[in-house]
């Protein structure tokens, strides 16, 4: 299995904190949140992780040159930001045909995400991914979903005034080999792309929902990231 870490963001609404750090790199207990996700991948089984890098990309590759896991790492750079399904896109050629996992490298997770990819392997037939969901107190801000009696996902809502319930997307997906040629083959390389707008309302129906079994933070805002060091320091 391969996995892609989303890493070129801005990191706009963490400010002044990004001010000279990418968020990929703001760390969590001294940990920066990129290392703690390649150790997790390793851990997982990963064979190969590609990092796309933007917003500071020359910390993230110095970061990347001294890791024990370097070996298994590839860097993608973009002069202009593809969006998360644009560098998708863009890399195709890295994970298409192939499971991949494709992770926001700014979220914090404590999961050891086992359960999950057990979940993925034992999914219904005519699913082609599995996204991880999990409770939030202000769904207005997230992509909400609904499941049916087989946990796979009937609706998608992203970020809208009334949304039908607190089952929020993670953004954190397990794609199988047939994604890529069912959901990305026919759109035009090197041009911006979602994956909440553009792949995500696609995949309804073929879609498998797996709730997260332990903490899982957007460390999007100074707040969030306020929680996660407090939560660390609380498991210590």
């Amino acid at each position: 299995m391969k996995a892609i870490l989303l890493a070129a963001g801005l990191g706009t609404r963490l400010k002044p904190i990004t001010d000279s750090t990418p968020k990929c790199l703001v760390p969590i207990n001294e940990q920066p949140l990129l290392g703690l996700w390649i150790d997790k991948l390793v851990h997982l089984g990963v064979s190969d992780i590609l990092i796309n890098t933007h917003y500071f990309s020359e910390q993230v590759e110095a970061f990347v040159a001294t890791h024990p896991h370097k070996a298994r790492i590839t860097l993608s750079y973009e002069p202009e930001l593809l969006g998360t399904a644009g560098t998708l896109i863009r890399n195709h050629t890295f994970w298409r045909g192939e499971p991949c996992m494709v992770i926001h490298a700014d979220n914090y997770c404590l999961s050891p995400l086992q359960a999950m990819l057990q979940a993925h392997q034992q999914r219904q037939a005519h699913t082609d991914a599995t996204l991880l969901l999990f409770e939030t107190q202000t769904p207005q801000s997230c992509g909400i979903v609904k499941l049916d009696a087989h946990q796979v996902v009937r609706e998608f809502h992203e970020k809208v005034v009334n949304p039908p319930g607190n089952l929020a997307s993670g953004a954190l997906f397990i794609f199988g080999p047939t994604v890529y040629d069912k959901y990305f083959s026919h759109l035009t390389p090197d041009h911006h792309y979602e994956l909440s707008v553009d792949i995500v309302p696609n995949m309804v129906n073929k879609l498998q929902g797996w709730l997260v079994d332990d903490h899982y933070i957007d460390i999007g805002t100074p707040e969030s990231y306020i929680q996660a060091q407090s939560l660390v320091s609380q498991l210590r």
